[in-house]
């Protein structure tokens, strides 16, 4: 890894301390590594749509039956300046870790993001794994040149300083993904004449179905077959994915933390009526604030049951169904692998619209990195 000279003399890196509740002592580095996230991301992005409230963060990482969280804060003069938070599967084989590196804006170029990456390579290497990857964030007016993935699909801009600062440290772009935003305000004709186009299309042999957390125990099993599908059936370009083993009690665990975040689900399924199986779904999730923008998780059809327009189905509803549930909202938030066309059609043709851009990053661990 090519490392520049760190500028900043006294960047200390330490452990993120993960409290027991916002309101303890010990919580403040906490709540500056959250705040730190949204100000990078609203700098490199231009919008406030990704945004995390503190209680949603906290109820994520204390959640750690099925993913570690381990978090690094980087400190100068005593005030946190930069953190890098890592995400490892509890998969036997897995192989890789996740991790988000944020910088105040205004330090970047000191050696405080060289530090943290480093800091995540040696942490990564020290549990095992071989292959450390990351996204980035970009607006989409961005001058300059552009580069695009090996995937061929979509591009981000060349000139921005993580794309600079990862392409220097042996990083390689694996995939583009677009994040795009639908009006919850304006009209909703569109989505109603797609939906009864779709629900033609998708014939007798199914069923639409939809609840909000918790899962409704006659799904459990069948819903936790059809995430356990996303990894292989969503592209993911170069990046490593995870297999991951769901059952009934993951499902259960997932939608406990839900809880703890504070955030508030509606889900639309397609059920196979001969199989009794769910073969097609989409979420929408919001936290507190009922006025911020919502969140758009999982949405997949299983390849088998492709080709019926179920995605356009569980879109259209889960918007209609979302109008009811929380009108305040403004807007929903989605992202979509640029070479995912299909997926990109459905949301062009509702009516989503490009607001950013994400770079996926990969990079295999070498001796000494």
């Amino acid at each position: 890894m090519n490392v520049r000279p760190v500028a900043e003399a006294h960047v200390v890196i330490e452990p993120l301390v993960v409290p027991r509740s916002l309101d303890d002592p010990d919580a403040l580095p906490f709540l500056a590594m959250v705040r730190l996230d949204n100000e990078v991301s609203r700098h490199d992005t231009g919008h406030s749509d990704l945004d995390q409230d503190p209680t949603e963060a906290l109820g994520l990482w204390q959640a750690d039956a099925d993913w570690l969280h381990v978090g690094l804060v980087a400190r100068s003069n005593g005030a946190i300046v930069g953190a890098v938070t890592m995400l490892f599967s509890r998969e036997p084989d897995a192989t890789s870790a996740e991790f988000d590196l944020m910088v105040d804006p205004g330090r970047w170029g000191e050696g405080v993001e060289d530090a943290l990456l480093g800091a995540a390579c040696v942490e990564a290497r020290r549990r095992g794994r071989t292959v450390v990857q990351t996204w980035t964030l970009h607006r989409p007016d961005a001058p300059g040149r552009s580069i695009e993935p090996a995937t061929g699909h979509g591009r981000i801009p060349a000139d921005d300083r993580q794309t600079v600062f990862l392409t220097d440290a042996g990083f390689s772009l694996e995939q583009v993904e677009r994040t795009s935003s639908f009006d919850l305000t304006g009209s909703f004709d569109r989505v109603e004449k797609l939906l009864a186009a779709a629900r033609e299309r998708m014939g007798e042999g199914y069923r639409v179905v939809a609840w909000s957390t918790p899962t409704p125990e006659r799904y459990l099993d069948s819903f936790a077959h059809a995430i356990s599908r996303m990894p292989t059936d969503a592209p993911a370009g170069g990046m490593v994915v995870e297999e991951e083993t769901w059952d009934a009690d993951r499902v259960r665990r997932r939608d406990e933390r839900l809880a703890a975040q504070h955030l508030f689900v509606s889900l639309v399924a397609v059920e196979h009526i001969a199989s009794g199986e769910i073969v097609a779904f989409n979420e929408l999730v919001i936290g507190d604030d009922r006025t911020a923008a919502t969140q758009q998780y999982g949405t997949l059809v299983l390849r088998e049951h492709r080709g019926r327009r179920l995605g356009t189905v569980v879109k259209c509803e889960n918007l209609l169904r979302w109008r009811t549930l929380v009108p305040q909202s403004p807007r929903v938030a989605t992202f979509n692998a640029e070479e995912n066309r299909h997926m990109l059609d459905i949301n062009e043709a509702i009516g989503f619209v490009p607001i950013s851009y994400a770079g996926a990053w990969k990079k295999v661990l070498e001796a000494g990195d």
